[in-house]
């Protein structure tokens, strides 16, 4: 594995270098915290049991991911030398050394479980082992005194890793800290407000945190947050090559992470769920319609066989259908909506959405020269596209149930008269000159690749603009009025617009 920096620092590990990986970092550049923190209960009886620790060189830290971290009680002796240091090398008062320990801690534990009566959790003495007793680690929660043996494991957890930073993060001001599973333990609520609680306040501002998590509550926080990134490492064989890259965080995809799919009607109750085709999603989320989401399935067929089967919605490619193709699966399929034209990507290459992009970026565009050239290139191609038609439209999955056995309908996408007469109308498209007749069949993802306007344009900011949003929404508009006008009254669980 390989991560480079921005500030063009980079660390590599090998099969033959676990330990020695950072040889052109600075010492400190990472600080790491393994799955299995929980303490169960205090053991030691006086100070000093552990015997010498380096805490500047980290030197207690277990040494693999999947080692016990037995770093607690050693971090409640460091805050312990940490408070005798102010008391005796200090002027500071012991109200303020109350401030800078146990109020902090307060702070953190009230902004992470909350400040209602019964719930509550506060430290209200902290006093280390000795004279062969235990350390002396008390919470009141409501009417309760609670030591810390008697907290719960969700509630060890988070004092666990606050004691941790309190008593270390000063060691590592430019760090990556990466801290395995931290919402172990805790509800999903809780998992928001721990992890908001410890990178907004707890590491310092130069600081990175890393965390492997399944967490709907991780999920939300990083949602939520500019600097936050999502890498979803699941599904995937790490004996091949991988460039992971961060997921939409505004696309309801990302909750696969900790959810399936089959879950989705009760986490969005009272939304339309689209399915799209693979990576149509990214594009899709980044315009606003009201209560619908878009969740990504494998491919065309996979869209159509999960609305077929269900009430969800589904986005699907035009790819090489005809005009008479699309009437007759929107009549069959009223859930099933069909883009105007090929694929995503004529839409956000279309010449109207690049004139308004660069436009934005204050840029020259010549839109009629554009569209020349986008005739010229689809001239050059035309033919060989048009051999491929009636083969590729085989592939397609519609009509084919049973109930439609030996129709017409069924035959359309066979190798049969039918498929050959709407074949011929989509090469008659191609044929054309006038660009929306051709454009609509035109496969704009494989072929014009090479006209310059194109070039160097993230299709990211392509599905940003006021043009894509209104084709998106007018697809969905106009698709669930026809659903509507069918005499269906409700769509994918929710109700449709007047």
């Amino acid at each position: 594995m390989k991560i480079n920096f921005d500030n063009d620092l980079s660390i590599a590990l090998s099969d033959s270098q676990y330990y020695d990986a950072a040889k052109n970092l600075p010492s400190h550049s990472f600080y790491g915290r393994t799955s299995l923190r929980q303490v169960p209960k205090l053991t030691r009886t006086s100070l000093g049991q552990s015997g010498r620790i380096s805490f500047e060189n980290d030197s207690d830290r277990p040494k693999l991911s999947i080692e016990r971290d037995n770093r607690f009680e050693n971090d409640v002796e460091r805050i312990t030398q940490m408070i005798y240091r102010d008391v005796f090398q200090s002027n500071q008062s012991s109200e303020q050394i109350r401030k800078k320990y146990i109020c902090q801690i307060n702070a953190s534990l009230q902004n992470i479980f909350g400040n209602e009566n019964g719930t509550k959790l506060s430290l209200v003495e902290f006093i280390p082992p000795g004279d062969g007793r235990t350390a002396a680690i008390n919470f009141s929660k409501g009417e309760s005194a609670i030591h810390y043996n008697y907290l719960s494991a969700g509630e060890k957890a988070v004092f666990n890793l606050l004691m941790n930073l309190m008593s270390r993060v000063s060691l590592y001001p430019d760090t990556v800290y990466y801290i395995d599973e931290i919402d172990l333990h805790l509800n999903t609520a809780l998992q928001f407000s721990l992890l908001k609680e410890i990178t907004e306040n707890l590491i310092p501002d130069n600081c990175q945190l890393w965390t492997a998590s399944h967490s709907l509550g991780f999920i939300e926080y990083a949602k939520q947050t500019e600097t936050a990134s999502i890498i979803d490492f699941g599904n995937l064989d790490f004996d091949l090559p991988r460039i992971l890259s961060p997921e939409a965080k505004d696309n309801p995809d990302i909750y696969e992470i900790a959810v399936g799919k089959s879950i989705l009607p009760s986490l969005f109750k009272g939304k339309r769920i689209f399915f799209v085709e693979n990576q149509d999603k990214n594009y899709f989320a980044s315009v606003d319609i009201l209560n619908t989401v878009f969740v990504s399935d494998n491919d065309r067929n996979s869209v159509f066989h999960k609305v077929r089967t269900s009430n969800y919605c589904g986005i699907i490619d035009r790819d090489f259908l005809s005009d008479d193709d699309i009437l007759q699966i929107r009549r069959h399929y009223p859930n099933l909506f069909v883009l105007r034209y090929y694929s995503i990507e004529n839409c956000l290459y279309h010449p109207d959405n690049l004139d308004e992009y660069y436009s934005s970026k204050g840029l020259p565009f010549n839109k009629e020269e554009y569209i020349s050239q986008l005739t010229e290139a689809k001239n050059l191609c035309k033919d060989s596209i048009a051999l491929q038609l009636a083969l590729k439209r085989t592939e397609y999955p519609f009509f084919r149930e049973p109930e439609y056995s030996e129709s017409p309908l069924q035959k359309r996408f066979k190798n049969e008269k039918q498929n050959v007469e709407q074949s011929a109308a989509i090469a008659r498209n191609l044929n054309s000159d006038d660009f929306e007749t051709y454009y609509k069949s035109l496969p704009m993802k494989k072929y014009c690749t090479q006209l310059r306007q194109r070039q160097h344009i993230p299709k990211s900011e392509l599905s940003k603009t006021k043009w894509f949003e209104k084709n998106l929404d007018d697809l969905i508009r106009i698709g669930l009025q026809d659903y509507k006008i069918l005499g269906h009254e409700r769509l994918g669980g929710c109700p449709l617009p007047n």
